[in-house]
Order: C-alpha cells, then structure tokens, then sequence
C-alpha cells in the first residue's frame, strides 16, 4: 500500500496570509506533486489542524483546494479546528454517532482508525471517557488484522518542552487501551509538532510531519514555541507485510538536481567517473 501523510495545513480564508505566506498556495503545490507522481496512493490523511483559526471561509477554501486531488482523502481535525464547521464543509467525512470526528477504515494495509484529539478551548491533546470507549471498540473490530493509528497530537513526550505541554494529557488511559494490542499496532502518525519526527513507543513505531505553511524551530529547552520557514513536506508511507516504510518529501524543495555519475561541476565528483 502507498499512504500519503500530510499535517497542518492552517488554512485562512482566500486572500489571506498567515505569517507572511499563503497555506493555500502551498498545499496546491503539494496536490500537484501528489498528483503528478503519486496518484497511484491508496489514500491521503491529514492529520489536524486544517485551519488556523476554524473559520467558515478558511474551510470552504480548503475544501475546494482539495476537490483537485486525485486520491481519496481523511481529514482529522486538530486544536485550531472548529468542529462543528468542519462537518460543514466535509459531510462526506466519517464520523462516529457520538459527536466527534472520529471513523475507522478498512485499506489493504489492515485496519486505520482516525482519533479525535480535540478539546475546545485548549491546545492540549485530550481523550474521554467516551472517546477511550470508542478506541476501545474500534481496536476490536480489527479482528485480526494489523492496526494503524491516526491522530493529531502526539501520545508521548518528544523530548520537545514547548511542544510537550500541549501533548495528548491522558496518556497512560491511552496506553491502557491499546497495550492488548501492541502486537498488531504497527505505526502511529500524528501531526501537531510541525516537525519530522520518528522513534518508537511502547514498542509502536511512530511518526509525524513538517507543517505545510509554517514550522516550528527544533529546540529542546525552549518552553516557547519558535516558527520557522524550514521547507514544507508531505510522507509517501509504503507498507507491505514485512515493512513500513516513511519517506519524507521536501516537495518545495529548489535546489539542483543532477545525475552524480555526471556532475555538471569540475570537482571531486569527477576524479574517478562512474562507469
């Protein structure tokens, strides 16, 4: 299976800029990408925090953005979200009976369930009971099969003290609920960081995404969050039996491209020629 993982696309409303750049710009350069060189993707997910503020216009203008790509979509929604305007502008999005923007789906990979992490009115990831009860049932009905696990904010620390503080706050509830079944969790992407990280926890690989528009700087002691305009990117995720595998793909990326065995310099790279 080809996964496509994007995150953070901070829409505002069209003719708008946030910090300086324009999200929707950015994200169209992305869905020409995505299209142009991966429309086999069995599915595209992005991971919260679509708006940057939840207004009606920002997500009428996301929605049409996305109309333009060629694989299908999931939406997660993330703290700066509105949710009761997301179901708005996406009622072709599942979601579960209970009010929040939460749904499972079958893909050849196995059985990918999508969190909502969401509390109004807090930037801090949060599950409750009834949230905790849906996971539960939704870990059952993989029966069997191997388990992928979305949501926006990050289940653990990374390390990031800025970032840490507005992680998922019921965490060892979270790891009581998915412990039973940490032989078949085979990955776990969150978004919310606006930075490309990977590791492990609690044996589950997990990883997440530099936002579309903005990033936030890579320091582990600062207790305030630092934006940046390091290169935007999206994952291309191949998953097989045996493997899970995350590229990340700086699709704005200008630099020049060449063939190493040629270099167009007279450098080193030239001393001894490729066959």
């Amino acid at each position: 299976m080809k996964l496509i993982h994007l995150s953070d696309t901070h829409f505002v409303p069209d003719g708008k800029k946030l910090y300086g750049h324009d999200p929707k710009a950015r994200l169209q350069i992305a869905i020409e990408d995505i299209n142009r060189n991966h429309s086999d993707a069995e599915l595209v997910v992005i991971t919260g925090d679509l708006t940057h503020w939840g207004e009606p216009d920002a997500f009428s203008s996301l929605a049409s953005t996305l109309d333009h790509l060629k694989p299908p979509v999931q939406l997660l929604i993330g703290n700066h979200d509105e949710r009761d305007v997301f179901r708005t502008y996406f009622k072709n999005q599942k979601h579960c009976g209970d009010g929040f923007v939460q749904s499972t789906r079958n893909v050849s990979a196995g059985h990918f369930i999508f969190l909502d992490t969401v509390l109004k009115g807090s930037h801090a990831g949060h599950l409750c009971q009834t949230r905790l009860k849906w996971l539960t049932d939704a870990l059952g009905d993989a029966v069997g099969n191997d388990i992928f696990i979305f949501m926006h904010h990050p289940p653990c620390d990374l390390g990031l003290k800025a970032t840490d503080k507005i992680g998922l706050q019921q965490k060892e509830a979270f790891k009581s609920v998915i412990t039973p079944y940490l032989d078949r969790l085979r990955h776990l992407f969150f978004g919310h960081v606006h930075r490309p990280v990977a590791g492990s926890w609690l044996g589950i690989p997990i990883s997440s995404v530099r936002a579309i528009n903005h990033q936030i700087w890579f320091d582990l002691e600062s207790e305030d969050i630092v934006g940046s305009f390091e290169p935007p990117s999206y994952c291309v995720v191949l998953i097989d039996n045996d493997r899970v595998v995350v590229h990340y793909h700086d699709f704005m990326d200008a630099s020049p491209k060449f063939p190493s065995g040629n270099s167009p310099w007279n450098d080193w790279a030239t001393r001894f020629p490729h066959p």
